[in-house]
């Protein structure tokens, strides 16, 4: 597995344009392989976008190169180039919350090279206390005002802005399964990749962080090219979060509300349609209009000791139409813990172990139980139950740059059947960070 060897960064030069101790430009490395075995599991029927049943390997691979400049003061430019590749599990369809966050829709066994990200930050300071910003990907190191509005615009991911949480929120490090990653039901707007294109204002006032976003839907359901038609089909979110501290220890709490605007379909709709046509209800022949899919989630933090924390996340999304840009949870709650090595004198290890809750609403439930399909699940019929999970991982230090990670993942109701399951998902996971 080819992997990057160096990051560098360099000192701003000094002079008005940041503070002395700010970082000019920086390159930082990161390359990710995860290999996934599933167990046989008992099925007494399956559809066309249902998990097999049988004994499946599934691997990806990813490579990023993240590069920042500071152009100009408080003007900082970054670009990422990305390559990817892997066979995802059944095709990619078959449960709510996939097991492997890594794995793109667009996965391919063969390595696909694209631009991940390319944007622009700015920032103005407005005064206040001092605070450190970390050297790491796509963020230069410094110190910046408490009180300051920041701009960021161009190619990224929403989730490098929004739903943040230290310790559940991304897969390379961290829990594996979708519905870990962020909020399950937060149907947030990108291409096939996890990428999309806005602009997003965030203004920070000491312990308080207000951040608004506008951004690019695909132009069909989980596709790649994206509508930049930003009046006309978007994803927008609002975001407050307060730091505080409990017990000595720091914590963060954050409420989500977002809104996406697209041609999208309702199940009702299908459904009505194919009792007056006949016919299983599919949701392509009823997709028309400027329709919205609404949800609202709260996300928690907590510190408990230097070495161990906890988190919590619940969201209800409007599950009357079709999820659009990631996937098929209505409801969603999850809740974990990660203890670092530091306890049992290995720093740079971690155990995490989380559990997660997905729902559908009504209309969903009775447009798959009626044989229809969604983008990602459809067993032909349903026997439905919340599809449950448990992830528990343990990451070792292997050196400074190279850690590796064994993953278990047990699954009740896959696609939120009954009938269907329980499904044994085992990982080992390689990740390089220079």
């Amino acid at each position: 597995m080819p992997v990057a060897a160096l990051a560098v960064a360099g000192p701003w030069p000094g002079g008005a344009a940041a503070s002395s101790d700010a970082q000019a430009w920086d390159a930082k490395f990161q390359a990710t392989y995860v290999w996934q075995r599933k167990a046989a599991f008992e099925a007494p029927y399956s559809g066309r976008n249902s998990l097999s049943p049988a004994r499946e390997k599934s691997y990806s691979f990813t490579a990023t190169a993240a590069f920042g400049v500071r152009a100009w003061r408080g003007g900082e430019l970054y670009f990422n180039p990305e390559v990817a590749q892997g066979v995802p599990l059944s095709g990619l369809v078959g449960l709510g919350g996939f097991s492997n966050g890594e794995i793109a829709r667009t996965a391919g066994a063969h390595p696909t090279l694209y631009r991940a990200r390319m944007f622009l930050r700015q920032t103005w300071g407005f005064g206040g206390e001092r605070e450190t910003v970390e050297s790491e990907a796509n963020q230069l190191g410094g110190s910046v005002d408490r009180r300051r509005l920041v701009v960021t615009a161009g190619n990224l991911s929403v989730l490098d802005l929004f739903d943040d949480n230290a310790y559940s929120h991304d897969a390379r490090t961290q829990f594996l399964n979708w519905s870990l990653l962020t909020h399950g039901a937060y149907d947030f707007a990108a291409d096939a990749r996890g990428y999309s294109t806005g602009i997003a204002l965030e203004y920070f006032h000491d312990a308080w962080a207000l951040r608004f976003g506008r951004f690019t839907q695909p132009r069909e359901p989980n596709g790649l090219p994206l509508d930049h038609r930003l009046l006309q089909h978007y994803g927008d979110q609002v975001e407050l979060e307060h730091a505080h501290t409990l017990g000595g220890q720091p914590g963060r709490l954050r409420l989500l509300v977002y809104r996406n605007v697209a041609r999208m379909a309702r199940f009702a709709d299908a459904l009505d349609f194919a009792a007056v046509n006949g016919g299983v209800p599919d949701l392509g022949r009823v997709r028309a209009g400027r329709q919205a899919r609404r949800g609202i989630g709260i996300n928690l933090e907590q510190a408990v000791t230097p070495a161990l924390g906890v988190f919590a996340r619940a969201m209800r999304s409007d599950g009357r139409t079709e999820t659009y840009a990631f996937t098929e949870i209505d409801t969603s709650a999850s809740a974990g813990a990660v203890l670092r090595g530091r306890a049992w004198g290995r720093a740079q290890d971690a155990v995490g172990v989380a559990l997660a809750r997905n729902g559908l609403s009504n209309d969903r439930r009775n447009y798959l139980a009626a044989g229809g399909l969604g983008f990602f699940i459809g067993d032909g019929r349903l026997n439905y139950r919340p599809e449950t999970l448990v992830e528990a991982y343990y990451s070792l230090g292997v050196s400074r740059h190279l850690w590796l990670s064994f993953d278990w993942q047990h699954i009740r109701n896959p696609a939120y059947n009954a009938d269907r399951g329980p499904v044994n998902i085992g990982t080992v996971r390689l990740h390089a960070a220079f």
